[in-house]
């Protein structure tokens, strides 16, 4: 990424105010406010207790020691007792609520973004990289949930303390507290100054963190490619430099929370010089005791110490704030492609489709489709062929709506299929990819993915008809081998057939094939075929073109050129044109039918006369294994 979008980003956080993300944090609470009350009221106890305590310390030398009371010494000794009892209960209480209480709000969050992902489109993931969200819904929640939960804890702890000490040096000697008290503002004022540097310096630093989780998860996903090419000195400078970043930031961040607890001392022992002196002098006059100068002493520095350790956790929530951010700016993504406010259930995709007019282009404003108009029958088969960058995967990505058009429409059966709720249009669709992908777990769990409710004998017969069936039952587990990270134990062409299963066992009524044979053997082909001419039987179909005979059967073959059709017919139609398809076959076709039949001079020739490619290969004995048509 570029040293100026990281620039812009790190300004875009920067920019919001953290008020508001305070308060949304804080509403992360609600749902559980019998917990926070809980919480609330036994950490209170703890506190005044804490507080009581030293109270307790003063009576015991003036009333206890001073006047050598044994009784009076007892009865202090039974109630110190008996109230450390009382706040072991207390401390228990709140710290159990604590814990519970940020495993709700964790899960809340992740349940909140899980949820949201899944309504966002495609646009969003193809600007996002995935480690990038990975750490949103993993690391980020946890941050906050952990500002919620002991942040909250220690925050909360440290503020009673703080509240109830002035309470009770408030009782000892109000002149001496009030002078105390003017302490807390400034700790204030330092507060807020080194709050900004704080919080500037840890944004940086968990956009840096994101950013690295994502190299680690490419660089991992694309082991193969970065050894093939040679590119790992490249990557290794890359990462350093943004750990680099990321050093620095955290380095700043340090420094500043270093600094900030020592200021809190510093001014903390000035007091306490004051107190000390002043103190003295009022023994002397006899306005205070040594027990009550001893409990005042000790308030100070136990007020102080709260201090200290807000300043603490400010430092390290700091991190969680940050998080939060990302947190409810992922959660309010809208979503490119959502269900209008009267969309209405997709009874069935069986009728007429046609683009009308449609105008199409990605975030780049680059034109993909332009004016694109077509209409397509009940039952038809369309095979889409044409140069790479041509709009053909934009086709099929716009009738799952995966994306919408910019201008004009996408009807299916007569009405705008915008009218129609999302997920009644993607339940009645079937997709078989280039790349095919397996969940990790077992072959059977991949296959019923297609339909959940499916029972085992349904997902066997969904395998038979694909062709999967066969290769299935020698695996050492059969339907219950595991199929690894992203179907990684399996071969390609098993993956494709496991996924042609997949889409027989949804039952769908529109099927769509993005190259789905391109990458597999003669005998895997052969058996996708027959799968493929089960499932499109009755149903309307669309066919990225792949190899040359799903092209022949195709009802209509559509040249996709700039985003616009250039040609269309059948493949003996389009071979008597000599256009685009025609130049498009015979270029592809040219090399292997040089390599397999030797016929070089003998196509230029026939070309001559106008007899195409295909009549010389049919007069020839079958290949080994037939070309793939050019996308």
């Amino acid at each position: 990424m570029s040293d100026e979008l990281i620039e812009l980003e790190e300004e875009e956080f920067t920019s919001q105010l953290t008020g508001p993300v305070l308060k949304r944090i804080l509403g992360l609470l609600k749902p559980h406010w019998k917990w926070v009350a809980g919480f609330l009221f036994t950490i209170a106890i703890t506190s005044a207790l804490d507080a009581y305590f030293t109270f307790l310390t003063k009576q015991f030398i003036d009333q206890g020691i001073a006047l050598k009371d044994s009784a009076r010494i007892m009865s202090l000794a039974t109630i110190y007792g008996g109230l450390i009892l009382v706040q072991s209960g207390t401390v228990f209480t709140f710290i159990y609520l604590a814990g519970v209480l940020g495993e709700r709000i964790q899960y809340d969050l992740r349940k909140l973004l899980f949820n949201h992902l899944q309504d966002l489109s495609l646009s969003y993931y193809a600007q996002n990289a995935v480690g990038r969200l990975i750490a949103r819904v993993t690391s980020d929640t946890g941050r906050v949930s952990e500002l919620l939960t002991w942040g909250l804890v220690d925050s909360t702890w440290s503020a009673m303390n703080i509240i109830s000490s002035a309470i009770f040096m408030m009782i000892i000697n109000w002149r001496l507290g009030l002078v105390v008290l003017i302490i807390i503002p400034i700790m204030i004022l330092i507060a807020i100054e080194f709050r900004k540097r704080i919080l500037a310096q840890f944004r940086i630093s968990r956009r840096a963190n994101s950013k690295i989780t994502g190299a680690f998860n490419e660089n991992f996903q694309g082991t193969r490619v970065i050894k093939a090419l040679g590119r790992e000195d490249d990557n290794t400078r890359e990462f350093q430099e943004l750990t680099s970043r990321m050093y620095h930031a955290s380095y700043r961040a340090a420094w500043l929370s270093a600094l900030f607890l020592p200021t809190v001392q510093i001014i903390a022992a000035l007091a306490l010089g004051f107190i000390v002196g002043y103190g003295g002098l009022q023994i002397q006059l006899g306005n205070m005791t040594i027990g009550g100068i001893q409990a005042f002493v000790f308030y100070l520095t136990f007020m102080l110490w709260p201090i200290q350790e807000l300043a603490r956790v400010y430092a390290e929530t700091q991190h969680s704030i940050a998080s939060a951010e990302r947190i409810f700016k992922l959660a309010d993504t809208p979503s490119d492609v959502h269900d209008r406010s009267d969309a209405v259930e997709a009874k069935t995709l069986l009728g007429e489709i046609e683009f009308d007019h449609v105008d199409f282009f990605y975030e780049d404003r680059k034109s993909v489709l332009t004016d694109f108009t077509l209409k397509v029958n009940p039952g038809e088969m369309i095979a889409l062929v044409g140069p790479t960058g041509g709009g053909k995967s934009t086709i099929v990505n716009l009738l799952c709506r995966f994306y919408e058009p910019r201008n004009g429409v996408i009807r299916i059966n007569g009405m705008d299929y915008m009218d129609y709720k999302l997920e009644s249009i993607h339940n009645k669709i079937g997709i078989v990819l280039q790349t095919p992908h397996l969940f990790s777990g077992t072959v059977r769990e991949n296959i019923r993915y297609g339909r959940l409710e499916a029972n085992d004998e349904q997902v066997e017969e969904a395998a038979k008809i694909a062709g999967a069936h066969d290769f299935i039952v020698t695996l050492e587990k059969g339907y219950e081998q595991n199929v690894g990270e992203s179907g990684n134990l399996l071969s390609v062409g098993q993956k494709q057939l496991i996924s042609l299963a997949r889409a027989v066992l949804a039952k769908p009524e529109l099927f769509i094939m993005d190259e789905a044979t391109s990458s597999v053997d003669t005998l895997t082909e052969a058996l996708i075929q027959r799968g493929m001419e089960a499932l499109m039987k009755g149903r309307t179909s669309f066919v990225i073109a792949h190899r040359l005979s799903t092209i022949r059967r195709a009802n209509r073959i559509l040249v996709i050129e700039n985003g616009k059709i250039a040609e269309q017919g059948t493949h003996a139609e389009l071979l008597k044109l000599h256009g685009h398809y025609y130049r498009l076959y015979t270029q592809q076709f040219r090399h292997q039918l040089e390599v397999h039949y030797g016929v070089a001079e003998e196509i230029e020739n026939n070309e001559r006369e106008n007899v195409s490619a295909d009549s010389i290969m049919m007069k020839r004995e079958k290949p080994k294994e037939e070309p793939t048509a050019a996308d």
